[in-house]
């Protein structure tokens, strides 16, 4: 493949450290929801500059939430923390330890925690309903919400508490492990309990309003509707995760389009939560991977698998009101596991293939953001980044001996996103935990330390 030429400085911005970053935040400002992806689930440099932007976003122009990918109990738990209310935790590491489950360093890292303290620093003189909250997005904790569910309706109702649990006693036996839940339903050992779900989240969403309804006709004191809207997004939780885990094992259902579009719902009800009950404009950052943020109909998996994912719906939705911006490595280092649940240590990720848009980014220069809106970008990164090549996409496992197959697929970058943030060398996220086990092992004739995380 021909060297491409440099970059001229019309179309693109160059990062030359993570918190430059100003050439993003003019890019996505104006927008109502700004979607920031990563590559990986864990490099560093991706988290610092998220972290930089939404600093921006927050702080200069008026974003009122962050949505990541992260269960919402979890995330919760750090809310109550940078909200200054209802939160026991002395600090921000105590704040995310609720992210105990696989993959902990996508969360409990350094990166995150020293947002969480900004972001809680920044509401203090706040008015309640004016601090920026920290909201999850993703749908694994059915366990947990249903017991967050029975929990507030104990504190709050106890024949709808005695309710609740009838209509979740299909998951009594599952315990921690909500995947036998949907084997189970599969071989005809158990049947659905999808109406009992249904018919709790109804319930809920009654409740949340009513208190609602308190809440804006009686005075600035909040009568529990913050509560409730807590209540209620667990009980949508169950719902969808019940609704996951049986289309995991049904060949004609696609578990993918099921937990992207619960991310939807609740990005939905988050922008219109803000809007009602905190009188704002609804306006959101949110954290996820490349994979769910950028727009799966420009990609083999949309056009091939008939998956969709976030990013394709909230541009449905919203249309120019919404940003997306990938996030792009050509080599480095990332903190990944060899297998789901085995510990996480630091790899080495090989430089890119010829054929893939990071190639390509990397001939550009070292890092940098580059606008792919065909209205903000110029003839030549069109010609450069336009078409089909292949993206590689890390998640929180990585196998680099089969990289082809695990790790890229074919998509139209120019049509995916509306810019990328690329960085020519990454390096490993560092994760909060103590107790790290440190040893040096040579990894592809580099020496790295090798950081496991139990």
């Amino acid at each position: 493949m021909a060297q491409l030429k440099p970059s001229s400085t019309r179309s693109s911005s160059p990062l030359a450290t993570p918190t430059s970053i100003g050439a993003v935040t003019d890019f996505v400002k104006d927008a109502s929801i700004v979607l920031l992806g990563e590559a990986t689930h864990g490099t560093q440099e991706f988290y610092l500059a998220r972290a930089a932007i939404t600093k921006d976003l927050v702080a200069k122009h008026g974003f009122e939430a962050v949505a990541i990918e992260a269960d919402w109990p979890n995330s919760y738990r750090a809310n109550q923390y940078v909200m200054g209310c209802g939160s026991r935790d002395a600090n921000a590491q105590e704040a995310l330890s609720g992210f105990c489950r696989f993959p902990r360093w996508m969360w409990m890292n350094t990166v995150v925690a020293e947002f969480i303290e900004w972001l809680r620093e920044h509401n203090k003189p706040r008015q309640a309903n004016r601090r920026v909250g920290f909201y999850g997005l993703d749908l694994y904790s059915l366990t947990a919400s249903r017991r967050a569910v029975i929990d507030y309706l104990d504190k709050v109702d106890s024949g709808a508490a005695e309710r609740a649990r009838r209509r979740y006693e299909c998951f009594d036996h599952v315990g921690k492990d909500p995947q036998r839940y949907g084997l189970e339903v599969a071989t005809g050992v158990r049947g659905r309990g999808k109406s009992g779900v249904v018919a709790q989240l109804v319930e809920m969403l009654r409740n949340t309003q009513e208190q609602l309804e308190r809440y804006t006709t009686e005075g600035t004191e909040d009568h529990g509707s913050a509560a409730a809207f807590y209540a209620e997004q667990n009980a949508r939780v169950v719902k969808n995760a019940e609704e996951y885990y049986t289309s995991m094992f049904d060949v004609s259902r696609e578990s993918w389009n099921v937990r992207d579009t619960h991310m939807m719902e609740t990005l939905e009800r988050l922008v219109g939560w803000i809007r009602v009950r905190d009188g704002g404009h609804g306006k959101v950052v949110v954290w996820a991977h490349n994979s769910h943020l950028g727009d799966c109909r420009a990609t083999q998996m949309g056009r091939q698998g008939n998956q969709l994912n976030l990013g394709q719906l909230v541009r449905e939705k919203w249309g120019k009101r919404c940003k997306n911006i990938g996030f792009t490595t050509y080599t480095g280092t990332v903190m990944a596991a060899d297998d789901w649940g085995a510990p996480g240590k630091v790899k080495k990720v090989v430089p890119a293939r010829e054929d893939s848009f990071e190639w390509a980014l990397n001939q550009r220069g070292e890092s940098f953001f580059l606008p792919l809106a065909r209205e903000e970008a110029c003839e030549e990164v069109e010609q450069d980044l336009g078409g089909e090549k292949l993206e590689r996409a890390i998640g929180v496992i990585y196998l680099p001996h089969i990289e082809r197959t695990s790790h890229y697929f074919y998509a139209e970058l120019t049509r995916q996103f509306d810019g990328v943030v690329h960085f020519r060398k990454t390096s490993a996220l560092k994760p909060l935990e103590a107790g790290r086990i440190k040893s040096k092992k040579a990894v592809e004739g580099e020496l790295l330390e090798e950081e496991l995380i139990g």
